[in-house]
């Protein structure tokens, strides 16, 4: 939120304040009693704060996460954005794949073949790919393994895209 939304500030407001004073004029014989009842809607708003400022720190704890189950079948939760991802290590280094059951190949981004250890200035950028976004030029490279848990592939042809 790059600028105060004047408008619903003073909405928020206004409508705090006639629930504050609402609040105590009903209290007002008790003063004891106002205290603890503000006090207690005060640690609820607090939590509240709380909850929303950390929701994305939670959602990642309570939200499973990709199982690697026996027989080498592999569990992985729908992400918020609906779609699936696989954290693998290929030539040890940890990546994240996006699952699509349509590829037909292994595909990496020029940034993620540089971290496996893959030079992508010696690359050549001879095959193309069709994707959502349009025509990407491809550089076929191998891996020398991928690793998801106990499961363990080596020599496997891959690409890189070029876009």
């Amino acid at each position: 939120m790059d600028r105060i939304d004047l408008p619903s500030l003073v909405y928020l407001v206004i409508l705090g304040s006639v629930i504050g004073l609402w609040f105590f004029a009903q209290n007002r014989a008790s003063p004891g009693k106002l205290a603890q009842h503000a006090a207690i809607w005060g640690l609820i708003f607090l939590g509240a704060i709380a909850v929303v400022g950390l929701w994305g720190d939670i959602r990642q704890t309570v939200q499973p996460r990709q199982t690697v189950m026996t027989g080498g079948r592999i569990e992985l939760p729908r992400a918020p954005d609906g779609h699936y991802y696989l954290t693998a290590e290929v030539n040890g280094v940890p990546l994240r794949f996006v699952v699509d059951t349509g590829a037909s190949r292994i595909v990496l981004s020029q940034q993620d073949a540089r971290r496996a250890g893959i030079d992508t200035g010696e690359l050549v950028y001879t095959g193309r790919a069709f994707t959502a976004n349009g025509e990407v030029r491809t550089a076929p490279v191998r891996l020398d393994r991928i690793e998801v848990g106990p499961i363990r592939d080596t020599n496997l042809r891959a690409v890189v895209n070029g876009g």
